[in-house]
């Protein structure tokens, strides 16, 4: 056979052998070692050398045919010499490296890189295993001339994992039809390894004297015989030292000859090519003349030709021009160790003062190819059945090589584990018992900081996938505070725990603890009139935040106050469902003008207010028929189908009413968060966030003394003037009333002209009334902080102040026709560096006894843009004459996705607001005199 051919191909094809050679003893030899990244390759060309034929081409090397693994065993058999060559290619060769380094660069991580090479080296000592338990002689392979002490480490690796899997090898070799001693000790004879080097170019000395030119005594052996005596040396200390190397052969991985040479170097390359071809030609070729002159034939003639063959080409002698003793060939180097395996003599490797004779057998080609099948189906490829099992046994046991082989990966484990403990302190340094996920964030973000400072390697991204688990069951285990958020963007302070089903009672022994939301924050809030202060605990839903601390208040207070009612959402089924968050869409703001959205663009009011008596109960404004018209009607009816006063026909009613499917409101789906620009039509909240009473008439407010309610600073509780010119009549609208321009009291001058039979001008003192007349009404915008601190503000910067007698002074022209702010720094600010807000709660109007149409539109912004803008159920609300109203804005503001928190210190207080535009004054038309008689 005079090529090579995989080791896999080899134990399961059938070789036919010459007879001559069939019963006779195999010698094995392996070849294992690293290459460089230069033409000529040392491994193959050790085979070519040997079998003396060309085998391995210089340019193309082994070639890859099974290469799965990682690692490859090619065979070269030669018969007439009775040897088998195993040549183990690996990720240490050329080749091989390249093809891994192809796959590591497919954007594999740090990690995974590593586990790479780690594979690659497993797999890589099984393959040596092999080696070690089927060949007589290994030869390791150093293309330069120093030795790699990784090796050490590497041979007790497979020491260690021989030991391990002896009895799986026992077990898979008991049924062959070799030796006692081999299926005990799983191996033909304690293998002899060899070390070939292959010298540098820095290295070479020339013939002649020493290099120093210091002695004129010739020395007995050549610099390259020296440099092997002096590799032998420091690698038997090393490996005596490591014990890889005993007294006793038999127990050893490998052994070393005790009187012989194991290690050649060879030399560089001759700076004649073409004539150390030739050389070696004439060499081979030359036949020698007791060769060319004997006559035997048969068996004779072959063993003669045998014995030839396997003596040296050249003779040791001191030819030498110098005295030196002439270095042997490689070939002679290697034929030494294989002929005493041919001729059956073993080897005899053990020292000491007691050595133990080492088993030795020198199997047929068919026994050692019975082994070699049963090894290959247990340590590198199983392909029986019956063989699988112990496969899965020896890879479990491969656990035992990553102490030896993967150093920094040891280092790796022990350094992150050190580093473990001190990320744990770090997480757990300064923790309340109970914090919420941030804090548990933050903390872990500490810890995993003190751990890299401390953990390096290969295993660091998998401690610290652990140190994420640890920490996150540290918190998870009674540690976890309840992650919901007040509507005043504050935590509970309860553990994680369930709330309570409708009916159920807080349990604090149930795992987890049914409890209610708490956050330990207690504010005063005022209720709807702003008559009276009650403590209120931090609200979680918007429901007792605007409706249930109000109404509870209520029923102390303002029960009995004149109110308007807010339309709300009545249900039709007993299983009302929300409206899905996807079906409302928030709308872009309004401009800052304060203008009312596109949606509401009919201006509505209320109609024929009725007056309460004195002493009687509160009357409601809600017109009648609100649950029966649209969304749009029901808020109330327009200005232009119907007047406060007067009555319309029922031909412009239905003109302008709207079509059938934007009038119904739903009676199935209602608005879970607040009314606002963004919601769709036809969906209104379970109740009202907002609140509309009137305190009382006109009269009952005193702008000397001012509101006369608990809370407010002193001098800040006075309304601002807010004068309004009531236009008369014109000529031109008192064509078709033919009434009497007399100067009665009914009548009202036309412009510019004077009152008839009356002496002096419009503007003279009589009877009569002037043309332009100035009623004056009050408005007060009422800011309240969370200790229950009230005052009034003259602008959107300033807090009324009033001293002395007279009222306030500030026109209430300038908050009327501008943006006020929503929340405002408190003036009674704390000790603690977080500042305190007051917020907008209330809107005081009082509306005097005079023709005039105060309209209503609220419109609030909590928030930065995309906020959408809150308003009531109803807008453009007229209010009454004769009259003291009190519309208390929402608690807190809400939408279907989420709650709008309160502004926090670094946010600029400019983005909520009151959009302009919140109170509009027109003057109307008296009523007919038959109405008045009436």
């Amino acid at each position: 056979m005079a090529f090579s051919i995989g080791i896999e191909a080899l134990v399961q094809s059938v070789i036919l052998e010459d007879t001559l050679y069939k019963d006779e003893g195999l010698c094995v030899l392996g070849i294992f070692g690293k290459s460089a990244m230069q033409m000529g390759v040392l491994k193959e060309s050790l085979i070519n050398t040997l079998a003396d034929k060309h085998i391995f081409s210089l340019f193309g090397g082994v070639e890859e045919n099974n290469s799965e693994n990682g690692s490859l065993i090619q065979a070269v058999y030669s018969q007439e010499n009775r040897v088998l060559y195993l040549v183990l290619t690996s990720v240490y060769d050329n080749r091989q490296l390249l093809r891994a380094c192809e796959t590591l660069s497919m954007e594999l991580g740090h990690s995974d890189a590593q586990d790479l090479w780690k594979g690659m080296d497993k797999q890589h000592c099984l393959h040596l295993l092999y080696l070690f338990s089927l060949c007589h002689v290994l030869i390791l392979v150093q293309p330069n001339c120093a030795f790699d002490v990784t090796y050490d480490r590497l041979f007790r690796a497979l020491d260690a994992l021989r030991q391990k899997v002896l009895p799986l090898i026992r077990a898979a070799v008991k049924d062959t039809q070799v030796s006692k001693e081999w299926k005990l000790n799983c191996r033909p004879c304690p293998p002899r390894l060899l070390f070939v080097f292959q010298i540098n170019g820095a290295l070479k000395v020339p013939t002649g004297t020493d290099s120093a030119g210091t002695s004129d005594k010739p020395k007995k052996h050549s610099p390259r015989r020296r440099l092997q005596h002096a590799l032998e040396d420091q690698i038997y200390r090393i490996f005596r030292k490591s014990r890889v190397l005993t007294n006793q052969s038999s127990n050893c991985l490998f052994s070393v000859p005790a009187n012989q040479a194991f290690v050649y170097v060879v030399p560089g390359p001759a700076e004649d090519p073409l004539g150390a071809l030739l050389g070696h030609l004439r060499s081979s070729c030359a036949l020698r003349e007791q060769d060319s002159n004997s006559s035997m034939t048969g068996p004779r003639r072959y063993q003669q030709i045998r014995r030839l063959a396997r003596l040296p080409h050249t003779n040791v002698d001191y030819s030498g021009v110098s005295g030196q003793l002439v270095d042997c060939s490689l070939k002679d180097f290697l034929w030494q160790h294989i002929d005493l395996v041919l001729t059956k003599k073993g080897f005899d490797d053990s020292v000491g003062r007691n050595p133990q004779p080492s088993h030795f057998e020198l199997p047929t080609y068919a026994k050692w190819v019975q082994v070699a099948c049963k090894l290959h189906q247990v340590l590198i490829h199983n392909t029986e059945e019956d063989s699988a099992e112990f496969a899965l046994k020896v890879q479990s046991q491969l656990k035992v090589l990553e102490g030896f082989l993967d150093a920094d990966a040891k280092f790796s484990e022990n350094r992150c584990q050190k580093a473990l403990p001190l990320a744990h302190s770090a997480y757990q340094s300064n923790l309340p018992h109970n914090y919420t996920t941030t804090v548990h964030k933050n903390q872990l973000a500490q810890a995993l900081r003190v751990y890299s400072q401390h953990a390096r390697g290969v295993a660091f991204q998998r401690y610290a996938l652990q140190l994420h688990e640890d920490c996150y069951k540290f918190w998870s285990n009674g540690h976890q505070l309840c992650e919901e958020r007040s509507l005043t963007d504050q935590h509970c302070v309860h553990k994680f725990h369930l709330l309570p089903q409708p009916g159920e009672k807080p349990d604090m022994d149930h795992n987890p603890p049914v409890l209610h939301h708490n956050s330990r924050g207690r504010s005063t809030n005022a209720c709807n009139c702003g008559r009276k202060q009650a403590p209120r605990e931090d609200p979680f839903d918007i429901q007792s935040a605007n409706y249930d601390f109000f109404l509870m208040v209520e029923d102390k207070c303002c029960a009995k106050l004149e109110r308007v009612d807010f339309p709300v959402f009545e249900p039709s089924t007993q299983d009302p469902a929300p409206a899905p968050a996807s079906a409302c869409v928030e709308a872009p703001c309004p401009g800052s003008d304060g203008s009312a959205p596109p949606s509401q663009g009919e201006k509505l009011k209320d109609p024929q207010p009725a007056t309460a008596a004195s002493g009687s109960a509160a009357h409601s404004h809600t017109p009648v028929d609100c649950t029966g018209l649209s969304l749009a009607l029901s808020l109330g009816q327009s200005t232009d189908s119907m007047g406060p006063y007067g009555e319309a026909d029922g031909s412009d009613v239905s003109a302008k009413r709207p079509s059938l499917v934007d009038r119904q409101p739903s009676t199935v789906e209602y608005l879970p968060g607040m009314l606002h620009t963004g919601c769709p039509k036809g969906l209104l909240p379970k109740f009202s966030s907002w609140s509309l009473v009137k305190l009382g008439p006109a009269k009952s407010y005193n702008c000397h003394t001012g509101l006369e309610q608990p809370g407010f600073l002193p001098g800040s509780s006075f309304l601002l003037p807010w004068d309004l010119v009531i236009r008369s009549r014109s000529s031109e609208e008192d064509t078709g009333l033919a009434e009497p321009l007399d100067g009665g009291g009914s009548s009202w001058p036309a412009p510019n002209k004077s009152l008839v039979g009356k002496r002096g001008c419009t503007g003279g003192p009589g009877r009569g009334r002037r043309r332009d007349d100035v009623a004056r009404a009050f408005v007060g915008f009422e800011y309240e902080d969370s200790r229950g601190r009230r005052f009034l503000s003259s602008g959107p910067d300033k807090i009324v102040k009033v001293l002395g007698p007279g009222g306030a002074k500030e026109p209430a022209s300038r908050v009327l026709n501008t943006d006020m702010p929503l929340y405002v720094p408190s003036p009674a600010q704390g000790r603690g560096l977080k500042p305190h807000y007051a917020q907008l709660m209330r809107l005081y109007i009082l509306v005097p006894d005079a023709p005039l149409e105060i309209t209503l539109n609220p419109q609030v912004q909590p928030g930065a843009l995309p906020c959408p803008v809150f308003h009531p159920e109803r807008t453009e609300l007229v209010l009454p004459a004769d009259g003291l109203w009190v519309l208390r804005f929402p608690y807190s503001y809400q939408t279907e996705r989420g709650p709008c928190y309160p502004p926090k210190e670094n946010q600029p207080l400019s983005a909520y607001k009151v959009l302009r535009g919140i109170l509009r004054a027109a003057t109307v038309s008296p009523p007919p005199p038959q109405l008045l008689n009436c």
